[in-house]
């Protein structure tokens, strides 16, 4: 599915934009999950919004929380202790959303990457991202690599589970082996040039 991002604070946001954004998230938060709450929060103020428009038209959506405005916190500094304080303070992707007719088409993971993407560039490789999950859609976070943390809880008496993007981590494995081969390489032509030279000698020692 062939479609265009946007990315947009709310105050770049059109009276247009904005309808359609709480139409859908109405349509699908409020109507389809028969969940009866309060959508429009005082956090969308402070959200960067990503639309993916097909022909002009909003066919799915999502919100970043910045990490200065993200209430949703991780123990992943008490899980890995090498992670700076000042990065477990991360970005939120929340309000994901992708109108029913448009579903099944990879448009979810396509945002999804967007809004990683985004978040990546704007608030450094080394931060992880964080999102309070519905427990039915774990197995397609856990696909784009977040990791679930802690027990399953309700949030307006639907499941959710918190779950992390980790950064990850570069391995050194092939660096380490190439420093061995090195090495053992030296070893072995330092022998060998002390037996030529023992050799050398040997033969100069039997022709005097």
């Amino acid at each position: 599915m062939t479609c265009e991002f946007s990315i947009k604070t709310f105050d770049e946001l059109t009276s247009v934009d904005l309808y359609h954004i709480l139409k859908a998230r109405s349509q699908v938060f409020v109507v389809e999950q028969n969940c009866p709450y309060q959508d429009m929060d005082e956090v969308d103020f402070d959200c960067l919004h990503l639309v993916a428009h097909q022909n002009e038209a909003l066919v799915g959506y999502c919100r970043i929380i910045p990490p200065e405005f993200n209430k949703l916190k991780s123990n992943l500094s008490v899980a890995d202790p090498t992670i700076k304080a000042s990065n477990t303070d991360m970005s939120a992707i929340g309000r994901v959303l992708v109108l029913p007719e448009h579903r099944g088409e990879g448009l979810s993971r396509q945002m999804m990457t967007h809004a990683i993407a985004y978040c990546r560039k704007k608030y450094g490789k080394k931060r992880p991202i964080i999102i309070s999950a519905q427990v039915y859609l774990l197995s397609f976070y856990e696909s784009l690599g977040f990791v679930p943390e802690g027990d399953h809880y309700l949030e307006d008496n639907i499941e959710h589970v918190k779950m992390v993007l980790h950064v990850a981590k570069k391995t050194k494995v092939r660096k380490e082996q190439t420093g061995t081969a090195t090495t053992a390489t030296k070893v072995i032509s330092f022998l060998l040039f002390i037996m030529a030279a023992l050799f050398i000698l040997g033969l100069l020692y039997l022709m005097i």
